[in-house]
């Protein structure tokens, strides 16, 4: 099984996609989705040849029907002319006679278990007997097996590519709407390959829903391998949305998944020009990879820990730290003489700027030269030591910021009879290194941060954290897999029955954006999935800008759902089915919602994932046909076969009426 802390790559079988070789011991793959009509030759062979210039080592195109698959063909043979040998990979949703065809024009096809025979899921309540369930298992076989015995004399590898949006009814009256039914949906077609021997078979599982898609991935590695399956993994956060937001996403989703050695070929979903997903995932499987041969981290797995179903970790709440409170975000002082145009607009920016604050600054040892009234200072245990002997204090039963901090539970365990130090209208909180552990029960504050690695002598802080509960814990890394290292030193604290909050703090040296968010997302990911995250600290040494540090912290628990902060848009990267103008439509819905905090908007090319990948959606816009839109409230149908060009005004207009009910 996995090992939390020391990483390497899963163990697979090597599948053969044409002359491409996946699984195995062969590097991560990568791959993208066409958005042309498989029916233009032309449009095809272009659009796939600039994902294969820009890095694309396999090619998916839709195959909606016949002539589709048909045509695959003739694309094939169009970029074969041009001296590329990149497999072409096949799309098949709702007609198996179509995956029949395109198994012989096409090296690898992807089946969707959802809706391969089971009929289009109608989200209707309905009981199977076992011996109904059985008969429908029995219908599914009839139907596979020629299609397998089809691939084996075409050499055509698969793809069994469940998403969490297009379970079947079948499935989802009898497991749910869990991990445990996305699992049993796949594991019913590999079972008949594995009878069949049939063995060129990649696996995916797929969701919008980061936790939903890590917590399903896992159960499916650990399913298999209780039934000695080890197939190749398909990694991919579907409908992850544009932009920043849609890269932040996928990095969580994926990067939880590559830093525990999972998955073999990866495809970043984003509602963009294909190709610009080609570098996104690249980065994320090289960054992840340079993981392999580090220092052996000795780590041992807390015994009430699970893996398959991680719960939130029990911590005492500290102020607005840990217990029920959401995960707070740390971010930096800005300096204004460092001459950076964003020194004076960071992470403390007012709530009319539309987004979030930072929940501390950490100013160092000196004071900001401009302090936000108001606001949370972490500063140098020495300097609060001073503030302090300054008379720079207040009592906590009298001070203002109580209130203003929302809630601050747990007051005896925190010391409410303790000065608070407060100026220029902000409160102040002392963090200290490790080394100077012993000082903090000299110094008299109701939170203090110490700022901890794995590897410090647990004799030394562990008692520290008992005696303290009003210690909020830094968690740090500079090893080469600091997921293992934080890891390890939060289940030794879970051993040790320590409740005390963590707060993770990554470290970077940077100067893109772009790859910032990425290895932050990245780094995040499994800690976040984990439920070990109190807090996140994000520090950069380069060019990206604090306010920009500050947003990526944010839009990571998001990611995660720990964190509400902004609009969340789940929408496809679109593909030959998608009828209307997708880009276009996103960037008007954004436009006209980017402030309604909170809300879940999916932007949906067609009906294949729609309303099953809007599950938690409030409201979906999806393609019904060529450009017709019909409208949803969660699952729920409200507007059918709207004309394109009216049905943004309509989406808005039923959100301002619901909201006008709401009130």
């Amino acid at each position: 099984m996995i090992d939390l802390f020391n990483y390497r790559r899963r163990e697979t079988t090597e599948v053969h996609v044409g002359a491409l070789g996946m699984g195995g011991g062969n590097p991560v793959r990568i791959q993208s989705m066409t958005t042309t009509d498989t029916n233009d030759t032309e449009a095809s062979v272009a659009q796939s040849e600039r994902i294969i210039k820009a890095g694309g080592e396999l090619v998916r195109l839709t195959t909606q029907g016949i002539r589709e698959a048909e045509n695959l063909k003739n694309i094939n043979a169009g970029i074969r002319a041009d001296g590329f040998s990149t497999p072409l990979v096949a799309d098949v949703h709702f007609n198996p006679n179509v995956a029949d065809v395109a198994a012989r024009y096409a090296e690898k096809v992807r089946v969707n278990p959802g809706n391969y025979v089971d009929p289009a899921r109608r989200f209707v309540k309905l009981e199977y007997t076992d011996e109904e369930y059985a008969q429908e298992l029995q219908k599914i076989e009839a139907r596979f097996v020629p299609f397998l015995n089809i691939c084996k004399a075409n050499h055509t590898a698969i793809r069994i590519g469940v998403n969490h949006g297009s379970l079947s009814d079948r499935i989802r009256n009898r497991y749910g709407d869990t991990p445990e039914g996305i699992v049993e949906s796949c594991m019913e077609f590999l079972r008949i390959c594995r009878r069949e021997q049939f063995a060129d078979v990649v696996i995916s599982i797929k969701a919008s829903n980061t936790v939903v898609m890590v917590r399903s991935v896992r159960l499916l590695v650990a399913r298999m391998e209780a039934e000695d399956m080890h197939y190749p993994l398909h990694l991919g956060v579907t409908e992850a949305g544009e932009g920043e937001d849609g890269r932040i996403k996928s990095a969580v989703g994926i990067g939880a998944l590559l830093a525990d050695g999972i998955g073999d070929t990866i495809r970043v979903s984003l509602s963009e020009e294909p190709e610009a997903e080609i570098p996104v995932a690249r980065h994320l499987a090289d960054y992840v990879g340079r993981k392999a041969g580090h220092l052996v981290i000795p780590g041992e797995t807390y015994a009430n820990f699970d893996w398959l179903h991680p719960e939130c970790r029990h911590t005492q709440p500290v102020n607005i730290v840990g217990g029920h409170h959401v995960p707070i975000v740390i971010g930096a002082s800005p300096d204004p003489s460092n001459g950076r145009e964003d020194a004076a607009c960071d992470a403390a920016q007012p709530a009319t700027s539309g987004k979030p604050k930072a929940d501390f600054l950490y100013a160092g040892g000196t004071l900001p030269e401009q302090i936000v009234p108001g606001q949370r200072y972490i500063v140098d245990y020495q300097l609060y030591a001073r503030l302090q002997q300054q008379g720079q204090t207040a009592p906590a039963t009298t001070r203002n910021e109580a209130n203003e901090a929302g809630n601050e539970t747990n007051e005896a365990a925190t010391g409410s009879d303790k000065a608070v130090v407060t100026h220029g209208g902000a409160t102040f909180y002392p963090i200290f290194p490790v080394v100077a552990m012993p000082f903090i029960g000299l110094v008299q504050a109701k939170m203090k941060f110490l700022v901890l690695q794995f590897g410090t002598p647990s004799e030394e802080y562990i008692p520290c954290l008992k005696a303290h509960p009003e210690v909020v814990v830094v968690c740090t890394s500079n090893h080469q897999n600091r997921l293992g290292e934080q890891r390890a030193l939060v289940h030794e604290m879970m051993a040790a029955g320590v409740t005390n909050p963590v707060v993770f703090a990554q470290m970077y040296r940077l100067n893109d954006k772009e790859e910032f968010q990425l290895r932050a997302a990245a780094d995040m990911g499994a800690l976040m999935i984990d439920g070990l995250t109190d807090g996140i600290w994000l520090m950069n040494e380069g060019s990206v800008g604090t306010a920009d540090i500050t947003d990526t912290a944010f839009g990571i628990l998001q990611a995660a759902r720990l964190r509400t902060s902004k609009t969340e848009y789940i929408s496809c990267p679109g593909c030959g089915r998608t009828l209307y103008d997708l880009r276009e439509t996103i960037a008007r819905i954004r436009q006209a919602t980017t402030a309604m905090k909170g809300l879940k908007i999916g932007i949906m090319g067609c009906i294949v994932n729609g309303p099953g990948e809007m599950a938690d959606a409030d409201y979906g816009y999806v393609g019904a046909g060529p450009h017709r839109v019909s409208l949803y409230r969660r699952q729920e149908c409200v507007e059918k076969n709207i004309p394109e060009e009216e049905a943004v005004d309509r989406l808005l207009q039923l959100i301002e009426n619901d909201r006008r009910r709401q009130s």
